[in-house]
């Protein structure tokens, strides 16, 4: 197999409460999984495909890529394959992703980088969050009474469109660690859109789930719902708007996007949403930057899991649970374990608590940050783990802390959508990106051949509870809290694994038990993530229906759980760092690893 995957790429590289409120995004469905059918791709992407239906990671020596579309891959593939960096692939990748997986990612939103520097060993991350209005107030989200909106009266329109942070990203990450030319890396993008690309079974059954939202605005159902159908599996779909969009990123650079046309056409999608407008500004996108943050790194084992701190909560709320869970001997207890599980659902249910209490932008907000990840705090939170039952409930701790401050808990809805990316090029560069839009297709709003995220619903609806702020309540210029958990494993000051995936609030737990199935349980990182999913945020343990995981349910019941079968689609994507790289794509979702 690795023969042929090799043999391949090198011919394509020449081509209310806070549960309350969770209950609320709980019903609504996820992102559905679907397997792709990409039966005209070369044979390095059928190789691959095929080891993943295999159960087998993708091999290679110099170079791996694994995101969420073999088209998006192939793009990155052959930035690799000519000698460009992680971030120029990258770059590649996510205009390809714009394109065809556009209800997920895409110009019109933000994404969160950790990256390794294969030259200085240094460790790093880009925060290329979207930021709130500097006309927007706490009530942006409530009605004239002060209450909550509904989901989903809050997204669809202009009022949720937070500035977008990706084309920026893009231009920041090139500009420190890009080898390619700029516009070359547009090329494949530009084409696709042009020329057309087949319409992948996901993303013909997203929009038929999606069609009465979808239809509200001209633009969107024009494209999304040609002659008033949704788009079919197998339909050549082309895009010359956003091929004209690239060409303009291409020339101008992230300046063309944040200003001249580009940014007006933005702004009155925005402004004159019908029923909906929201009040970005010309301000707004001037104005935006990209922040470098120091990582987020908590132990586990012998490993340091290193990822993206605030506004980001992925980094903080998984390295919790890891390290609560590293106490215990989960590696004797093995993945078949009910006891394993318990000890993981219970560790990410203290972690819930501590995330719904202090995590959120810390530009905005003193945050507990070191506190939340100190081994002893840590050790005294496990102490709750040591029955061999439920916790009947749970509530904050009491992390170190230099600032006193009162907080209420969270009420913010986190649905899941949203991509990642994993890449490793021939110079020992790492990178982990997960980019989003927030919900499938965002706020609903296309603009030239784009789609505008619904950020702003990541904050909480309310600003306060019982007189006490909310931490993630929506401010001007403030990023709201994700769940985003994009990471790089380290080990002897050397990265291992490149992990993460979108999700929503779920990111969190299908991250941490993928570590942990690798880590601790043996499993290579195709096996890591296909291990069926167990998931417990708020209490009631979410098993991945028709698995294993299901299987359980007895069990976890037994122990005082309230446990739920359901689809958990989650699109990991993974690399093993070692003598060579070892890929893996999460079987649930189209996305594929190749190698060279």
């Amino acid at each position: 197999m690795r023969t042929e995957i090799l043999t391949g790429i090198a011919a394509a590289a020449l081509a209310a409460a806070p549960a309350a409120a969770q209950q609320a995004a709980d019903a609504v469905a996820p992102e559905a999984a679907a397997g792709g059918v990409f039966e005209s791709a070369a044979l390095a992407v059928q190789a691959a495909l095929a080891a993943k239906a295999a159960g087998k990671p993708v091999e290679a020596e110099n170079w791996m890529i694994a995101a969420a579309n073999p088209h998006a891959v192939e793009a990155g593939a052959a930035v690799l394959a000519r000698g460009g960096s992680a971030a120029d692939a990258m770059v590649a990748v996510q205009a390809v992703l714009g394109l065809v997986e556009p209800q997920s990612s895409g110009l019109g939103g933000g994404a969160f980088l950790v990256w390794h520097d294969g030259a200085t060993g240094a460790l790093t991350t880009l925060d290329g969050r979207e930021t709130a209005p500097l006309a927007a107030t706490p009530r942006l989200f409530q009605d004239e009474s002060g209450a909550p909106l509904k989901f989903f009266d809050a997204v669809v329109g202009g009022r949720s469109v937070g500035t977008p942070g990706t084309p920026a990203l893009l231009e920041e990450a090139h500009r420190r660690w890009g080898r390619a030319p700029w516009p070359s890396l547009f090329d494949t993008a530009i084409d696709l859109a042009d020329g057309g690309f087949a319409v992948s079974p996901r993303l013909a059954g997203l929009v038929e789930r999606d069609a009465e939202r979808l239809a509200r605005f001209p633009a969107t159902a024009e494209y999304f719902l040609p002659d008033g159908a949704p788009l079919q599996a197998g339909a050549t779909l082309k895009n010359p708007a956003y091929a004209e969009t690239l060409r303009t990123l291409a020339a101008e650079g992230s300046a063309g996007f944040y200003g001249g046309p580009v940014a007006a056409d933005i702004l009155r999608t925005v402004q004159n949403a019908p029923g909906n407008p929201g009040v970005l500004s010309a301000m707004d996108l001037t104005l935006y930057q990209v922040k470098e943050r120091a990582p987020v790194c908590a132990a586990y084992r012998a490993y340091e899991v290193c990822g993206m701190g605030p506004p980001s909560s992925g980094a903080l709320t998984v390295g919790q649970i890891l390290g609560m869970g590293g106490l215990f001997d989960l590696a004797g207890m093995g993945p078949e374990d009910p006891q394993a599980w318990r000890i993981i659902g219970d560790a990410s249910r203290l972690a819930f608590a501590d995330r719904g209490r202090y995590m959120a932008d810390s530009d905005y907000v003193q945050m507990p940050t070191a506190g939340l990840v100190d081994e002893g705090y840590l050790a005294s939170r496990a102490e709750l783990l040591s029955g061999e039952t439920a916790l009947e409930s749970v509530a904050p701790g009491s992390p170190e802390f230099d600032h006193a401050l009162l907080l209420a808990d969270d009420e913010s809805i986190e649905l899941p959508s949203t991509s990642h990316i994993s890449i490793v090029d021939q110079y020992g560069n790492v990178l982990s990106m997960t980019t989003t839009i927030e919900n499938a297709f965002g706020s609903r709003r296309l603009v030239r051949g784009f789609l505008l995220n619904n950020e702003l619903t990541d904050f909480s609806f309310r600003s306060h509870r019982d007189g006490a702020p909310i931490a993630n309540r929506l401010e001007p210029g403030k990023r709201p809290r994700s769940s985003m958990a994009p990471a790089i494993v380290m080990r002897d000051g050397k990265p291992v694994l490149a992990i993460g995936s979108p999700g929503g609030s779920r990111i969190i737990g299908y991250v941490a038990k993928s570590i942990i199935a690798w880590a601790d349980w043996g499993m290579d990182v195709q096996q890591a993530l296909a291990l069926p999913h167990a998931v417990n945020r708020f209490g009631t343990y979410d098993l991945e229906e028709g698995t294993a995981a299901a299987d359980m349910s007895e069990a976890l019941t037994g122990m005082g759980y309230e446990v739920n079968a359901r689809g958990l689609n989650s699109g990991l994507h993974a690399i093993e760092i070692g003598e060579g790289l070892k890929g893996g794509a999460d079987p649930r979702r189209e996305g594929i690893a190749l190698g060279g």
